[in-house]
């Protein structure tokens, strides 16, 4: 899709409809209480809209309408043929609309236009064709088998599950379990993060003029205390599949344990890091790599590059070649479709990654804020793996460097942490790269590139980045059914008897 100019984006979003109150049972409600919270445009300050403010009221409605679509098969047992092709067509109508959706996800987030055209919605669109496609493609098994019985492994949609979102990725994120959660044949409460409720409310209405039946999607916006909570908690969700903090995700574990044992699928924070040997070639474009994995989307992304580890004899040259390349990264107005770097989601948010821009030792790029919305791609060199901004998750543009003398001393360091969801390695032998990406215990090592594999690739982490399942491939549906055990005894009773 060829990109408009700002004023043409702009256009679009002085002209754009919100929806703005929760989804449930096929059409929107306000929240029972009445109550609503203003989404905020994060790069000016604006109020986008009033949003329905749902509580545990809201989410009992929810999961009740949820579970009563599970239970008379509406969809859970609809053919698997059918499923697929409501899903095409709720793609196709997501194509339809996708620049619409573009557009509205970069006025609640903060993302850039460019972003949002070029990545979020394509692959928000190709995440649900692909697990459509999967439905009907994926068999059930039969075990090795005697002459007296047949045992049947089959898998069955584990029930209603509650999808909680984080802020980043707003869309992206929703198709990640929504994908595979319908394919499966579930119903879904989706509680979208409160600062990014638009465009999910608008996506489950284009999934209902799919045809995907009544009660199966359901969208309840709220905070995490009204809403979230309620649904960690609630008895008759049996399965919650979480994306966001740590902090936060360890409370769906306690929640789950309080209440009806529920499983848990958690993917949660990074602190990711970027191996540059020595034999690295093309520093140039190993500069482009991370400097794409630190300042893609703000920063704002669970695996964004954030410690750059990187032998002392390439430093000093990797370091001008970052900094050339991180220059092109500039801040501007999300609609601009020139704007490589938008707002950074909220006010809270901005202040806390500015609190690490003032602990920062030695700034190499950048460390300015702007106008309490933006901060510059910014590259610190700090003086070792122990300090503060190596801990801890920023969740903005800014990359940490450590230096190091060694292989052995670099991969010790990439697994110092507390994290484990994706990492990166460059160098040019082969035994190094394999011996490397084997050592680092993360989710997902690229070799010699940034990034997080595609479709068709599981994503999920190591320790405090999440356990309990995948998102994205086939193995993203194992989350969202069960394993059932068919034994068929083929013994005739009548002859037993007689021998």
């Amino acid at each position: 899709m060829d990109l408009l100019t700002h004023t043409e984006y702009q256009s679009i979003a002085d002209n754009l409809t919100f929806a703005t109150n929760a989804f449930i049972d096929g059409g929107y409600r306000p929240a029972i209480s009445g109550n609503t919270f203003e989404t905020i445009n994060p790069a000016t300050g604006d109020v986008l809209a009033d949003v329905a403010a749902c509580d545990a009221q809201d989410v009992d409605f929810a999961v009740a309408k949820a579970r009563e679509a599970f239970e008379d098969g509406r969809w859970s047992r609809m053919h698997p043929s059918d499923r697929k092709d409501i899903l095409i067509r709720f793609a196709k109508l997501l194509t339809r609309n996708a620049r619409e959706l573009a557009v509205m996800e970069a006025l609640d987030s903060g993302k850039t236009i460019f972003d949002c055209e070029t990545v979020d919605i394509p692959e928000t669109i190709n995440c649900i064709k692909w697990h459509a496609e999967a439905i009907d493609k994926l068999y059930d098994q039969v075990s090795p088998a005697s002459d007296d019985h047949i045992a049947m492994v089959v898998r069955e949609p584990i029930g209603v599950v509650g999808l909680v979102l984080p802020w980043n990725f707003p869309l992206l994120m929703l198709a990640w379990k929504i994908g595979p959660a319908l394919a499966s044949g579930c119903s879904v409460v989706v509680k979208p993060a409160e600062e990014t409720s638009l465009t999910a409310l608008r996506v489950a209405e284009l999934a209902s003029e799919a045809g995907l039946p009544r009660g199966v999607l359901n969208v309840v916006p709220g905070g995490g205390a009204e809403v979230g909570e309620p649904i960690g908690r609630h008895m008759e969700i049996d399965m919650i599949s979480f994306t966001g903090s740590t902090v936060t995700g360890k409370r769906f574990l306690s929640y789950a344990a309080e209440s009806n044992a529920k499983e848990v699928v958690l993917e949660m924070g990074g602190k990711n890091p970027c191996v540059v040997m020595e034999d690295a070639e093309n520093l140039d474009m190993v500069a482009q790599h991370i400097v794409n994995g630190a300042f893609w989307n703000m920063g704002e992304n669970c695996s964004a590059t954030s410690r750059l580890i990187v032998h002392k004899d390439v430093k000093s040259e990797l370091l001008e070649r970052i900094t050339a390349h991180a220059r092109h990264w500039n801040i501007g107005n999300p609609l601009d479709p020139e704007t490589r770097m938008g707002a950074l989601v909220s006010k809270a948010h901005f202040d806390k990654v500015c609190g690490y821009l003032d602990k920062s030792d030695a700034i190499v790029l950048g460390g300015q804020a702007h106008g309490g919305t933006h901060v510059e791609a910014t590259v610190v060199e700090i003086p070792d793996n122990d300090h503060q901004m190596a801990r801890e998750e920023i969740f903005g543009p800014v990359l940490s460097v450590i230096t190091v003398s060694g292989f052995d001393e670099a991969i010790a360091v990439a697994n110092d942490t507390d994290y484990g969801l994706a990492a990166s390695l460059f160098t040019s032998n082969v035994k190094r790269a394999i011996r490397g990406a084997r050592a680092i215990r993360a989710g997902t090592v690229t070799v010699n590139s940034y990034g997080e594999g595609d479709i068709t690739t599981p994503f999920g982490g190591y320790k405090q980045s999440g356990f309990g399942g995948r998102d994205n491939s086939v193995h993203a549906h194992d989350q969202y059914t069960q394993l059932k055990t068919i034994w068929v005894d083929l013994t005739d009773d009548a002859d037993e008897a007689v021998d």
